[in-house]
């Protein structure tokens, strides 16, 4: 007779859990093993190959020196900038109701040293109706300055400044009668207050008219590509060898913004209105005696030439014999003289009169040819300080 053994319930789940332990055990063995052959793995893998360390990359070496016309545009800037400044215009409020006196920056321009004695070339805009006239060089310091006197009809002003001989270092001149178009320039400035800043370019072109904020008209003007923008103004342009040669005034831009057109009224203009203004504190100009009709008068009676409205009493024209216009006894105007050229230049309109007296001094003789009821004579006379 046989017998069949079984294991009782409880010891059927004592023994399966003893099973589960000792699985569970054999995996965490296994788990140890697997990670410490992959950490085995790594550190061989590391021994083999090194980590990638990134560090600076090593400077080039330059294959020369730097070209002849790069250490020449060094060596004008590093010349000329001291003698470049960065102007504020600066005006004077009182508070009504406390008294109190605010000092407000109404723009800002570039200037340049003209000499020893502390005077600071400039626009005429760009100072106008300044009561101070801050200017900074290009060491950062600072000197409270005084509008000396102007020339608004050529955009140009002077400001007095009180500054150690140090900082005095006035600019070479050039020659406007010597200048080509294509020639190289320079231009140093303070253009959206970048202090300091050198742009450079050609001359585009010779002998053009710009109208000063007084609507005179400046002659001879310097057209260059070199890029002027707002806060130049006032600031030198400069030749190859770092001579002014015009005093940057203007941009023809819609945007407002550099355009590749930039005016500089001419050094050659710039050395004859500065002496006067030092002299007089304005310009004073040499005149005829005449008061002139407009060109728009001139077009209208269809006259060539331009019209001698009155001769002032006392005058250089009057003591010549020069007559204006007169009532007809039905109230109409009456034809005096009319100018056709001086000294030998055609006059079409006032501006081609004014372009030669502009450089004409006090005291030079001048020569019409002047047309009266269609006779025609020379009239020569010496020219007058305006009063």
């Amino acid at each position: 007779m046989s017998h069949l053994w079984t294991m009782h319930p409880t010891e059927t789940r004592r023994a399966a859990a003893r099973d589960s332990a000792i699985m569970t055990k054999l995996l965490a063995v296994l788990l140890l093993v697997v990670a410490a052959a992959l950490v085995f793995t790594v550190l061989r893998q590391r021994a083999a190959k090194p980590e990638l360390v990134y560090e600076p990359r090593a400077v080039t070496l330059p294959s020369g020196d730097l070209g002849a016309d790069e250490k020449a545009r060094i060596a004008v800037f590093e010349t000329v900038s001291p003698s470049v400044v960065h102007i504020t215009n600066i005006s004077v409020r009182r508070s009504d109701f406390t008294m109190d006196v605010t000092e407000i920056p109404r723009g800002t321009g570039s200037g340049f040293v003209w000499d020893e004695q502390g005077h600071i070339v400039t626009n005429f805009h760009v100072v106008d109706g300044a009561d101070t006239a801050r200017v900074t060089f290009s060491d950062g310091s600072t000197y409270d300055g005084k509008v000396l006197g102007a020339a608004p009809d050529k955009d140009l002003a002077v400001v007095r400044i009180e500054a150690p001989p140090s900082k005095l270092r006035k600019i070479a001149l050039g020659d406007s009668a010597e200048l080509r178009v294509g020639q190289s320039v320079l231009a140093i400035g303070n253009p959206f207050g970048l202090a300091q800043t050198l742009t450079t370019g050609v001359i585009s072109g010779l002998g053009r008219e710009i109208k000063s904020q007084t609507q005179r008209t400046i002659y001879d003007v310097i057209q260059t590509d070199a890029p002027i923008n707002p806060g130049n103004s006032g600031g030198p342009l400069l030749d190859s060898h770092g001579r002014l040669i015009g005093v940057n005034t203007a941009i023809y831009s819609p945007s407002g913004a550099s355009a590749g057109i930039g005016f500089a009224v001419p050094v050659s203009t710039v050395n004859r209105m500065i002496p006067q203004i030092l002299q007089y504190k304005r310009i004073v100009k040499p005149v005829m005696g005449v008061n002139l009709a407009s060109d728009q008068v001139a077009k209208q009676l269809n006259v060539k030439g331009v019209i001698v409205q009155s001769a002032v009493p006392g005058g250089p024209a009057a003591k010549h014999g020069l007559v204006g216009m007169t009532r007809s006894p039905g109230g109409g105007w009456v034809l005096g003289d009319v100018l056709v050229a001086i000294d030998g230049v055609a006059v079409t309109r006032a501006d081609d009169l004014f372009q030669v007296l502009d450089k004409r001094k006090i005291g030079d003789e001048v020569t019409l040819d002047v047309v009266n009821a269609g006779r025609s004579r020379k009239v020569t006379l010496a020219l007058v300080a305006a009063p």
